[in-house]
């Protein structure tokens, strides 16, 4: 995509507008890649909000299909995408609202040894997984191959963000020394509080993706739906750390 055309120039005016983005920072949007990693809950609200401010181009990986009780959360997905891959259903969405976005889609499961030789296309990774354990194997991923990751995770009417910046910031080892990544359990989850956490993660982005100062870094913001509440604690990169300590 391109500034200078009368399409983007049209689509992105809003954009523009907002005197610390103008038409430099947009085009710089447009050529960004960003990998959304899960296209479930948060990953509906952050493709959504990637593909509204313009990134050039998306990924999406996501191994599973769409269920009927997905979608409370999961808006970019309709009953008739029930049986359909996830990422099939985002790609299908994306391409009506925003046909001259990019969009790579990865049917794959990240696991420990899985080749992924293609997140370095990326220049962002955002953790939309809702799984423990896929969260925690990205993070070491993304930290071993240098890539920022924006964390996000919602239980209940309670998220939290957090983002990483590999070899220079605490990582989600620091705060969870030793997870039990092999608890399973379903999770109840309601779409407000998904949005809100999505819609963070999006503006983390697209601050780090310009170059902005004041990024959730070595800081967890967490939201209390019931109280209305946010709150940011200060966290630090452990020397020790399982999941950055080497690094």
């Amino acid at each position: 995509m391109n500034i200078n055309n009368f399409y983007e120039t049209e689509r992105f005016k809003r954009n523009t507008t907002v005197k610390s983005i103008g038409t430099q920072g947009q085009q710089t949007l447009f050529d960004k890649k960003v990998l959304v990693a899960g296209a479930g809950g948060l990953g509906s609200g952050v493709i959504s909000g990637l593909v509204s401010v313009g990134i050039g181009t998306i990924g999406i990986i996501d191994p599973d299909i769409v269920e009927i009780s997905n979608l409370n959360r999961q808006f970019i997905h309709t009953e008739a995408s029930v049986g359909k891959l996830k990422v099939e259903s985002a790609y299908e969405w994306v391409k009506n609202y925003s046909p001259k976005t990019g969009i790579v889609i990865h049917k794959t499961r990240i696991e420990e040894g899985s080749d992924v030789e293609f997140f370095k296309d990326y220049d962002l990774i955002i953790d939309c997984f809702d799984s423990y354990k896929s969260k925690f194997i990205l993070n070491k991923i993304c930290i071993q191959i240098g890539l920022p990751l924006i964390h996000g995770g919602v239980e209940d009417f309670y998220g939290q963000v957090l983002t990483i910046i590999a070899g220079r910031s605490s990582c989600l080892n620091c705060l969870f020394e030793t997870p039990d990544t092999q608890a399973k359990r379903t999770i109840g989850v309601i779409s407000p509080a998904v949005n809100v956490i999505s819609s963070i993660q999006s503006m983390e982005a697209v601050k780090f993706l310009l170059g902005f100062d004041d990024l959730l870094v070595d800081t967890l913001l967490t939201y209390n739906g019931l109280g209305q509440e946010f709150k940011k604690i200060n966290l630090y990169k452990k020397p020790l750390c399982t999941g950055c300590g080497d690094f």
